[in-house]
């Protein structure tokens, strides 16, 4: 039987953020890195990748990326900023959405 989840703990996780340091965090600690809404907080980002992904998380640090400043040609702009957040889980466990 399927598990019904909220749709509030969907909103929280906006999108992984796969990259090459995130994968090495991965296979060297097991910590996975998502983007998530700035008002977010570590309790929120919690019970939502344990609801979601039914894994058991150790512990959260969240980072907050500050917008960078791009040009293109003559025009010049911002890439917009947002928060990250970086979940360990216990030891074994996994998330398949990060499996390559």
């Amino acid at each position: 039987m399927a598990k019904v989840v909220e749709a509030k703990y969907y909103d929280l996780l906006r999108a992984p953020i796969i990259t090459e340091q995130s994968m090495k965090l991965v296979e060297e600690s097991n910590r996975y890195t998502f983007k998530v809404p700035k008002t977010a907080n570590k309790v929120e980002i919690k019970k939502a990748v344990e609801a979601v992904f039914e894994v058991k998380v150790l512990k959260v640090n969240t980072i907050t990326v500050l917008p960078k400043r791009k040009k293109v040609g003559k025009y010049e702009g911002l890439k917009p900023g947002y928060k990250k957040a970086i979940v360990q889980l216990v030891e074994g466990q996994k998330i398949a959405a990060f499996a390559v």
